[in-house]
């Protein structure tokens, strides 16, 4: 069975990609609403009723959607979180952390025939998650809400059929934007966003790093978390 992959939304507004492995489905991150996603769902051939779990990155709004609670209680998902994050979950709501599995740095199986390796990345206080995700020999590579790149990425991603990076802002469009000094502060400082360059690096690096080796190039590079344009001055 392949390995599949359809980023039904990826920004500010919310975050959700469906992996399809093996016939059965898992949602990494789920930032829409219920209603929003089947919405979107349509024409892929994957419902609601067919998701299996959700592996979540971290837990922003726009990363978990607390309206899923009740769906995942009626579906019997799983929410897949890290072990780091399971308190922060709870607070949130203990009736998603009832609903939890955790995950450490070793590999997890949301579906029974794909595999998930967790990948760290900083990001704001608590940090992130990306993810390579394997399935019969093929292999995606997920990362977003990063706010540099790892060089232990560079050792997940070295051999990829779908390449999913975060290129999230332009940076003199940043300075320029009318957006207080501290979230420019906290995009740019390292721990918030990937900027438009530094995913351009990343990939370069990936794909040279894949020549050198003679391992197989990335079939599809997908941008993740663009942002909406800023507001610049003329």
């Amino acid at each position: 069975m392949s390995l599949e992959m359809c980023v039904l939304a990826s920004g500010s507004g919310g975050n959700c990609t469906v992996i399809r492995a093996g016939g059965e489905v898992a949602l990494i991150d789920a930032g829409l609403g219920p209603r929003t996603t089947s919405r979107r769902l349509n024409g892929t051939g994957v419902t609601l009723s067919d998701i299996r779990a959700i592996v979540l990155t971290h837990l922003d709004s726009d990363h978990f959607n607390l309206g899923w609670v009740n769906t995942a209680e009626d579906l019997g998902l799983r929410i897949y979180v890290h072990r780091n994050r399971l308190a922060d979950l709870r607070n949130l709501s203990p009736r998603a952390a009832a609903l939890s599995t955790v995950f450490t740095h070793d590999c997890f199986s949301p579906l029974a025939s794909a595999t998930f390796t967790p990948i760290p990345l900083a990001h704001d206080d608590a940090g992130s998650h990306g993810f390579t995700i394997e399935c019969n020999g093929s292999r995606a590579g997920y990362a977003t809400d990063l706010g540099f790149v790892p060089n232990c990425l560079f050792e997940h991603f070295a051999m990829l059929d779908v390449l999913a990076i975060e290129s999230n802002y332009d940076p003199r469009m940043q300075v320029l934007s009318n957006r207080p000094t501290f979230l420019k502060k906290r995009i740019m400082g390292g721990r918030g966003h990937l900027s438009n360059d530094q995913a351009l690096s990343a990939i370069r690096r990936i794909l040279d790093g894949c020549e050198r080796s003679r391992r197989r190039l990335p079939v599809h590079i997908v941008l993740l978390h663009r942002s909406r344009q800023c507001n610049c001055p003329a």
